[in-house]
């Protein structure tokens, strides 16, 4: 699983994708003259010049597009997964990622509410701070809900920005061992982290700290046999008597067997 910035040869795949998700999901939702204003609205033009401007990045899995994010400022303007890759996790991870760029200049994120995204913004920590309304076609008036969420100036029990960790267990079906070194950083509560090692050539991870220091991220790496594996995990922090960190990991594999595993990784 890899997220990256859109370019100019993406954009009829990215066009494509929201515009066929929107078509598939929105009218469970709304009438047909709201669904042709957010398809009027992601037109192929606002496309273009999003890609030109840098703004697009595409999440690719298994050599395949799934999902597509944009960011403006501290406002993310377009978030979209493929209908038949949805309840997976990839729209959160898209939603780190476009966090963690965001989290580089400002203190807080917006973004326009859709019904079928506002409750996946609730569990991410987003408020509602205001309704607003649209008026579309034939009298159809569409009310969504502009919400935030503040990135930075929020403390943690534990800080993990310049902590490295080495594996100490971990169960047969997972690839990373004492060999793998992980490198940590963090911003107010976005988590991400560069490793490699041993069975691992390269990898990365993003996610989530929560005031209690216990971590969401999503993972994935390339391995010796030029395999992409990618994986979810929960960790728990302990400290152990010389102050260094001890974390309990319980993991699945996303792709492959989606095995699940646990792991134990201490702070050199």
């Amino acid at each position: 699983m890899e997220y990256i910035k859109a370019i100019k040869k993406d954009i009829d795949a990215v066009y494509e994708l929201v515009q066929d998700t929107i078509k598939t999901i929105y009218p469970k939702y709304y009438p047909v003259e709201v669904v042709d204003f957010f398809c009027e609205h992601h037109c192929k033009e606002n496309i273009v010049n999003d890609v030109e401007d840098g703004r697009v990045g595409i999440l690719i899995v298994d050599n395949t597009m799934v999902g597509t994010g944009c960011y403006k400022d501290n406002h993310i303007t377009r978030v979209y997964v493929k209908p038949e890759y949805q309840g997976q996790g990839y729209g959160n991870f898209i939603m780190q990622c476009l966090e963690a760029d965001i989290a580089e200049n400002y203190d807080v994120v917006a973004l326009d509410a859709s019904l079928p995204a506002s409750h996946i913004y609730e569990k991410r920590g987003y408020k509602t701070v205001k309704h607003e309304k649209w008026n579309v076609e034939n009298g159809v008036v569409l009310v969504y809900e502009i919400m935030e969420k503040s990135l930075a100036n929020v403390n943690t029990d534990i800080c993990y920005d310049g902590r490295v960790f080495v594996p100490k267990i971990n169960t047969e079906n997972g690839e990373v061992d004492g060999r793998t070194v992980f490198y940590y950083h963090q911003k107010g509560t976005i988590l991400w982290a560069d490793y490699a090692g041993g069975d691992v050539l390269k990898g990365h991870l993003i996610g989530c700290v929560a005031t209690n220091g216990e971590l969401d991220f999503y993972y994935h790496h390339v391995n010796t046999q030029k395999q992409l594996k990618v994986g979810k995990c929960h960790s728990i922090p302990r400290v152990l008597d010389n102050g260094k960190l001890e974390l309990a990991e319980k993991w699945q594999w996303l792709n492959g067997d989606r095995s699940e595993g646990e792991s134990v990784v201490v702070e050199k």
